[in-house]
């Protein structure tokens, strides 16, 4: 893993860098998987606090996404479309980023296939995730784009708005030109730094999703047991 890949995980998975709190944020996930707008009751139930402390916890991510009723409908799982189609168990979803599709996978509990357009060629990138590998990529040589911005407080613009699947790296020469300490790295490298970052997060928050071998084209990961533990765990299966 690249230093510019180390150092972007240890800050993604920080709440003083990214604002996200993942005793709120795996159960919004959770919440989000299943279609529908969260209410912040529904939110506060799932992940065991209150509702105040569920807005002031929401107040710290300024992207996250509410409809007209105040319900919220994305925070790096979005029920908007992006031009990271996310589908899991029926159910058509996007993500902020092309890493999201590669991270929440471990963090729900559940195979995705995952459609996302270069914004380069214009051409699609298929895969498919489940909570511990990679199991296919088309085309092969699919790449991921990563960047590392000195400020995450607003995360999706400053970090999300330029994490993308590009088809090789020659479809990524233009990015990496107006990036120029950006990188792009294979889909099962991109997809190593996600499992990395579901290892950090507080034991009873996530899934066995490790790090494990993996080659261009998928990538493994060892599962470790974690107790479920706390109201999140109790209503979605704990993670």
């Amino acid at each position: 893993m690249t230093t510019v890949s180390q150092d972007l995980g240890n800050r993604l998975v920080s709440p003083k860098e990214s604002g996200l709190d993942p005793a709120l944020f795996v159960p919004l996930l959770r919440l989000l998987a299943e279609g529908e707008p969260v209410a912040l009751g529904d939110l506060a139930v799932a992940s065991g606090h209150t509702i105040e402390q569920v807005r002031l916890a929401l107040a710290a991510v300024p992207d996250t996404e509410y409809d007209e009723a105040g319900r919220i409908v994305g925070q790096g799982l979005t029920l908007r479309p992006t031009r990271h189609r996310f589908t899991v168990d029926g159910q058509e979803l996007y993500t902020w980023c092309a890493l999201d599709t590669l991270i929440f996978p471990a963090l729900i509990e559940t195979t995705a296939t995952i459609e996302s357009v270069s914004p380069a060629s214009g051409e699609t990138v298929r895969v498919t995730a489940t909570p511990t590998a990679v199991t296919s990529v088309e085309p092969a040589g699919a790449v991921v784009s990563l960047i590392n911005p000195e400020d995450l407080t607003s995360i999706r613009s400053a970090f999300c708005n330029q994490v993308h699947y590009f088809t090789s790296p020659e479809d990524a020469q233009a990015w990496l030109a107006d990036h120029p300490g950006g990188e792009v790295v294979p889909v099962a490298e991109a997809y190593r730094l996600a499992a990395d970052l579901v290892k950090q997060m507080p034991g009873n928050l996530r899934v066995g999703a490790a790090a494990g071998t993996a080659d261009d084209t998928a990538a493994c990961a060892t599962p470790q047991s974690a107790e479920p533990s706390g109201t999140a765990g109790r209503a979605h299966g704990c993670c």
